[in-house]
């Protein structure tokens, strides 16, 4: 028998578990899947846009000012590969911030792959931190694997966290509002009280991320980070670390430093990183312009000898 639900409300009855083959698989796990599988293809096009993809040529000399080097299709692979580890490795450390009353009683807990799982914004991290060791390690143009990893990345989240519908997962703290959500079949389900009408906050944060995907992508429509330095990561990072705060005000966790909850905290910082690097990064790049643009040829007064004399600029020399 139902129970008795306020209306108006989105109620879900389907099955959260399908069988395939004599095997039982979770829709959000199929989900998490198709998402991953997407985000793979759309990186591999968008790089094939940002990055040359190939081998160096023998006489191709040193990488140009602006870190655009040429990045092998190998290179591709070890670097995505390079992310899981450095993915589980800061995942596993967030979620014991999260539990750390638990961890703190079982200091093994966190090395036990049977219990909890992973944190997501610290797993974005750490990924990004092991895929840049790799990639530097390779000579791989750094920046340009970042700016064709952002797009895909925000989809990814974005899509990920749109899985977690299939499996009643996220759900928010206790809401009335009409687009309220609850779990009235049996389950299992991924939330406490599934039943109980809570804000969907997996659906805002994957609202939210795509929200960020389409001013990342706008903004280099019209032309922005034609340098291609890893800026737009680092703008779609700290965006989706403001995004991901701000959605979290809606979440069931406790709160752990005033009014923030622990997930907050992280994000935080990663805004505060983000933005940090991003303004680093842009006055480089803006540097870099200036030096490129005064040693241009032709470019500024011609040269003088030291008794005065101005020698002819060769750009305008008459051929001999």
């Amino acid at each position: 028998m139902l129970p008795s639900l306020p209306l108006p409300l989105i109620a879900f009855a389907f099955d959260p578990i399908v069988n395939i083959g004599g095997i039982s698989v979770r829709l959000e796990t199929l989900g998490n899947a198709g998402a991953i599988f997407l985000a793979l293809i759309a990186a591999v096009l968008v790089a094939r846009r940002t990055v040359t993809i190939g081998a160096r040529p023998p006489d191709a000399g040193e990488a140009e000012p602006d870190d655009s080097g040429r990045l092998r299709s190998d290179d591709l692979l070890y670097i995505t590969l390079a992310a899981v580890p450095g993915a589980v490795i800061g995942g596993r450390i967030g979620y014991a911030l999260n539990h750390r009353s638990y961890v703190d009683a079982n200091p093994g807990a966190l090395l036990d792959v049977g219990w909890g799982g992973l944190e997501l914004a610290l797993a974005v991290v750490g990924g990004l931190l092991t895929a840049s060791i790799v990639a530097a390690m390779l000579g791989a143009p750094v920046g340009r694997w970042m700016h064709a990893t952002i797009l895909p990345l925000l989809f990814a989240l974005g899509a990920g966290k749109l899985a977690m519908v299939l499996g009643g997962s996220g759900q928010g703290q206790p809401f009335d509002g009409g687009w309220a959500t609850a779990y009235i079949s049996p389950g299992p389900w991924g939330s406490l009280a599934p039943a109980l009408p809570s804000h969907p906050s997996q659906a805002y944060e994957a609202i939210a991320t795509w929200g960020v995907l389409l001013v990342v992508m706008a903004i280099m429509a019209f032309g922005g980070f034609r340098r291609r330095s890893g800026a737009a990561f680092l703008l779609g990072l700290g965006l989706w670390a403001v995004a991901r705060a701000l959605v979290a005000t809606t979440w069931r966790d406790p709160a752990v430093l005033g009014d923030l909850r622990m997930d907050q905290v992280i994000c935080v910082g990663i805004a505060a990183g983000s933005f940090g690097l991003l303004a680093v990064v842009s006055g480089v790049g803006a540097a870099r312009g200036r030096r490129d643009a005064g040693t241009a040829p032709g470019a500024g007064a011609p040269p003088t000898s030291s008794d005065g004399l101005e020698w002819p600029d060769p750009a305008d020399r008459p051929r001999i």
